[in-house]
């Protein structure tokens, strides 16, 4: 007991002396991440040193810094759709809009250090919509010919695969294929099209998000060059170019397109004078 009661004063003295712990604000995650219309949890835990009753706000960072919560009620787009528990706030139903960085910002006016803050990034996935699909209608054998396939609104990017008559088309595996499959940027391409390469494209857009979204089914239709026809036209063209090239010499031979076309080339003579009005020039004498 004299031991004990000789330790007492010294541990009262220590605990007078220990440094006091300022306002600490934390949070249980600085990434959130949820789908697109689920709810979002945005935690914010805090120890104050003195203060109980301490301020609690949170912004939302971007161009310019707004408020979610201050002074007891939330702001703008967030007000009748996000609660508070403590400081942890839960927004609803969020969109592509909400995503951003986030900031908990406690004010505690009677702690030594008044300001403490945490932040939290709120990534929001959108799942695929249905892509849009550009599959040329015909196309002749031996052309290079790309298909294209893309959703512009999905987060994160999706990827993307091809279809031939509802059955997947596979990735190339050696350098020598026909064709060429980019699954980023959703572009299938024909080095040089054949007759079997004839049949009904679609493409179907995936990011893990939701369920994936296949484009409407196109026919793209491979025909051959048809070759007598080509020299049918070049035939004719050429007996064209022969005519109106012989029209135009006999022409230009006639005259036809001579500068002076309708003129006579007969030089001009003057008609004949008149004989003057007899003049005396002499007086006679009786």
């Amino acid at each position: 007991m004299e031991g004990t009661s000789l330790y007492l004063p010294i541990v009262i003295l220590l605990m007078q002396c220990s440094p006091s712990v300022a306002v600490t604000v934390t949070t249980n995650s600085y990434k959130v991440e949820v789908n697109e219309f689920s709810d979002a949890v945005l935690s914010c835990i805090f120890r104050t040193e003195k203060d109980q009753n301490p301020r609690i706000e949170w912004k939302k960072k971007g161009k310019d810094v707004s408020f979610v919560y201050y002074n007891e009620r939330f702001r703008g787009p967030f007000e009748g759709r996000a609660t508070i528990d403590g400081a942890t706030v839960t927004l609803r139903r969020v969109t592509q809009e909400d995503a951003g960085d986030y900031r908990c910002e406690i004010s505690a006016p009677l702690d030594s250090v008044s300001l403490g803050e945490a932040n939290v990034t709120l990534k929001v996935f959108v799942p695929p919509n249905t892509p849009s699909c550009d599959i040329p209608s015909s196309a002749v054998t031996g052309s290079t010919v790309k298909l294209r396939c893309r959703d512009q609104q999905s987060i994160p990017p999706a990827t993307y695969s091809w279809f031939k008559d509802n059955q997947p088309i596979s990735q190339p595996r050696h350098a020598n294929a026909t064709y060429l499959i980019d699954s980023y940027t959703g572009v299938l391409e024909f080095k040089a099209v054949a007759k079997e390469d004839t049949g009904r494209y679609s493409c179907l857009a995936s990011n893990g998000v939701g369920s994936p979204k296949m484009c409407e089914g196109k026919r793209m239709t491979i025909e051959d060059v048809n070759v007598t026809a080509v020299v049918a036209a070049v035939v004719v063209v050429c007996l064209v170019v022969v005519v109106c090239g012989c029209g135009g010499y006999l022409l230009h031979r006639n005259g036809f397109f001579t500068r002076h076309r309708g003129r006579s080339n007969v030089n001009y003579i003057p008609p004949p004078q008149e004989p003057q009005d007899f003049k005396h020039t002499q007086s006679f004498m009786l």
